[in-house]
This record gives structure tokens, C-alpha cells and sequence, in this order.
């Protein structure tokens, strides 16, 4: 089964691999939708497949890097792709978040991109 939940990242970023007439080269920003799945059995006695709250512990220390922050100035973000972005989330949680099965990040109501490792 699967559990996600959902944080929400305000950031800035200019993108770096764009021919310099593309609307991403200039500085701009986002509220990034970024949702984690952990996937596994449902435990008998909880009942939980991961209890909601160590999601959003794990994820702390990840959103106080990039929240309000200009992602390429953040280490191993220098071209702050939503694509470079799941990856780099993935490799910061995936030690400590047993089952993460997938990084989600959504960069406009109708864009986004999937990480699954």
C-alpha cells in the first residue's frame, strides 16, 4: 500500500541549462507542491503503512534548506530543475525514510514531475 503526504516549498531559482531568451533563465519563484510516498505492508498493529508524523519529521531538515531559499545557491542545486529537485530530496531522505517509493514535485497547477528512485 501506499501513504504520502504533501509539503509546500516557496522558493526562487534560475535556471541554468535554458538558452538565456527561455522565461525560466530569469530569476523566479515558485510554491512547489512536493509530495513523499512511502510504500509497504499496513503494520497489524497500528495499522499505519508509516506513521504520518516520521514523514514530516524526516522532512524537516529538508524543508528549512529549501523553503524561502534561492535553490541554486543550495549545495548540488546549481541548476534547480523540478527534475534535479526530486533527486536531490530523494538522496536527503531516502537513509533515513524507510519505503520511500517516490518523490513528487509539482511546480505549477499542471506541471510537475515523479522520482522513484
Amino acid at each position: 500500500m501506499d501513504a504520502y503526504c504533501e509539503f509546500s516549498i516557496a522558493a526562487g531559482r534560475q535556471l541554468t541549462g535554458v538558452p538565456a531568451e527561455h522565461p525560466c533563465a530569469r530569476v523566479h519563484g515558485h510554491t512547489f507542491r512536493v509530495r513523499l510516498t512511502v510504500s509497504g505492508p499496513v503494520h497489524p498493529v497500528t495499522g499505519f503503512v508509516i506513521d504520518f508524523a516520521d514523514v514530516q519529521r524526516a522532512f524537516a531538515p529538508v524543508h528549512d534548506a529549501l523553503d524561502h531559499r534561492f535553490l541554486n545557491e543550495v549545495p548540488g542545486l546549481g541548476n534547480p530543475t523540478s527534475e534535479h529537485l526530486a533527486v536531490w530530496i530523494w538522496r536527503q531522505l531516502s537513509p533515513s525514510l524507510a519505503g520511500l517509493s517516490a518523490v513528487e514535485i509539482t511546480e505549477t497547477g499542471s506541471s510537475g514531475v515523479v522520482y522513484r528512485g
